[in-house]
């Protein structure tokens, strides 16, 4: 059984209105405007302080406050950081069939390792995953595939499908030399066809077939 890693946000959970919550309360405080949630969506993918450093450079905010709005950011973000989230549609019956199935799932994220965790808790969907890899488990976050492959290691696997959903997923995979699976109804930046991957979905149905004909 082919092991399949997954990306978070924008893969398993749709988290960019809590993260636009954050947001939004963050710039406030040093009363700037609120972004719209889809300026948000444009920031997201490469980890929280880059994140921060987009909505500080789209504010005209000095860098030399990066880290301040980072921690203010992050205990926003902490304080709530499901109560607009959801798990996108079909995922649950799809992790349900993979598990029962036999395939060890993990999760590879840019996000934080700790909230990524409470996340999946708070979720109720932590039990499907024997591994996670958070932005900060490593001194490197994707698109570099250290993380990928640091799945792998605790996974005990050579090789694995990637789910996910952006820019940087799509990179990660390639570099890594791993098949891809690209749900196309999160984040990414790009087009579809400007993306390297095996296989496009837009629905959890669709592709729980893809990977039984693996």
């Amino acid at each position: 059984m082919i092991p399949i890693v997954f990306d978070l946000d924008g893969t398993l959970i749709d988290s960019a209105p809590d993260l636009h919550a954050a947001c939004v309360k963050m710039l406030a405080d040093e009363c700037y405007a609120a972004p719209s949630l889809e300026k948000v969506i444009s920031w997201i993918g490469n980890g929280v302080p880059v994140l921060i450093e987009r909505a500080m450079k789209d504010a005209g905010i000095d860098m030399a406050q990066h880290a301040s709005l980072v921690h203010a950011f992050m205990t926003y973000y902490d304080e709530d950081p499901v109560t607009l989230t959801t798990v996108y549609p079909n995922l649950l019956a799809l992790l349900n069939t993979l598990k029962s199935k036999g395939h060890k799932l993990a999760v590879c994220t840019n996000k934080p390792e700790a909230p990524a965790r409470q996340i999946l808790q708070m979720l109720d969907i932590e039990q499907f995953f024997d591994v996670l890899v958070g932005g900060d488990t490593l001194p490197v976050k994707k698109p570099n595939p250290e993380p990928l492959f640091e799945c792998l290691k605790q996974l005990n696997e050579k090789t694995c499908l990637y789910v996910g959903d952006s820019d940087v997923d799509a990179e990660t995979a390639d570099r890594a030399k791993m098949p891809m699976a690209l749900f196309t109804q999160g984040y990414r930046k790009s087009a579809v066809k400007d993306l390297p991957h095996d296989f496009a979905f837009d629905d959890f149905a669709k592709l729980g077939p893809y990977i039984e004909s693996l």
